[in-house]
């Protein structure tokens, strides 16, 4: 009797759409719950090397929470390649200008350093600074995340 490995094929997996509402979480927690849901880690047929992951769209990115002093400490780090052309972007300038960067910056940082990982950020992951969004053509199922209050 020989035992065989499941391994999931394109066909059997059915990407949904989903959205969340960004407005007053806190940025690392609703990073790491949308890098679960592009990588597709909620489904049991999970497979690493495979996209199983569903569509995230995120509204309201410009409402979304930092903890502790990590509003006036956090930079956003940029080098152009040349000697000294080095930016640092504080975390308040850039939610004020690129609040949708914010968002994709936390998640891109949660999943693998890959081909795989740079073309799930890019197909899969929506932000939008506002409430208003061009996808509802597709449906969305809108996700709740339960987040402990901060002290």
């Amino acid at each position: 009797m020989s035992q065989t490995t499941y391994s999931a094929r394109p066909v059997d997996f059915e990407h949904k759409w989903f959205i969340v509402d960004a407005d007053g979480m806190v940025l690392g927690r609703l990073a790491t719950e949308i890098a679960r849901i592009i990588r597709g880690k909620h489904k049991p047929m999970f497979t690493p090397h495979m996209d199983t992951g569903d569509n995230v769209i995120v509204i309201n990115a410009s409402k979304v929470r930092v903890t502790g002093r990590k509003a006036e400490q956090k930079t956003y780090f940029m080098h152009s390649g040349y000697m000294g052309h080095d930016k640092q972007i504080p975390f308040a300038t850039m939610l004020a200008k690129h609040p949708e960067r914010v968002i994709e910056k936390a998640v891109h940082g949660m999943l693998p350093k890959n081909a795989l990982g740079r073309q799930k950020l890019r197909l899969k992951l929506r932000v939008y600074p506002g409430a208003e969004h061009p996808h509802m053509a597709q449906q969305p199922t809108v996700l709740t995340f339960k987040q402990a209050e901060a002290k």
